[in-house]
């Protein structure tokens, strides 16, 4: 019997570090090392004096925001979010749909390149975290249960975002 249950146990720690390395793997190929320089460099202090204390613990500290507390959650008008930190384009208006998680959700970024994945096991989790690739800030998280065709979910915190609304074509007059 005691054979047996140590037999399963290094069986089953054996399948943790192959699924570890698997993960690692994967990680690898669509993120940086933690050591990523962004076009954006600013000290503690200075994000500290530029963003609001939600905004600094979203995108400096990787928080999260309760859910359905976010401005941009329900929000649908016609515009371009931008990174809170930089100012970078990251989602538009017309990838943006209704999760009904709480959070604002995309279906793509703008550009592949606007967007860094990284593999997030905090809180005995497997997510994949997003950051803004110019600056570094933490948006949220990427899931692969999107209802549309890209079976994306980018689940973001307001606080990370700004909002720039599209222009009319109308012409004043």
């Amino acid at each position: 019997m005691m054979i047996r249950r140590t037999t399963i146990m290094i069986a089953l720690v054996w399948a943790g570090v192959a699924c570890s390395a698997q993960n690692e793997t994967r990680d690898q190929s669509t993120s940086t090392d933690t050591m990523t320089e962004y076009s954006v460099q600013k000290s503690d202090e200075e994000w500290r004096q530029q963003l609001t204390p939600e905004q600094y613990y979203v995108l400096r500290e990787k928080g999260t925001e309760r859910a359905g507390t976010g401005k941009y959650d329900m929000h649908f008008e016609d515009g371009v979010y931008t990174c809170a930190g930089c100012g970078a384009e990251l989602f538009s208006s017309d990838s943006k749909f209704d999760a009904h998680c709480g959070w604002p959700s995309f279906d793509k970024g703008i550009a592949e390149e606007k967007i860094i994945e990284k593999l997030d096991t905090s809180y005995g989790m497997v997510r994949t975290e997003i950051l803004c690739a110019n600056c570094g800030g933490h948006l949220g998280h990427v899931f692969n249960d999107g209802p549309t065709s890209t079976g994306l979910r980018y689940c973001v915190n307001s606080a990370s975002l700004d909002f720039e609304e599209e222009e009319s074509d109308t012409d004043e007059q």
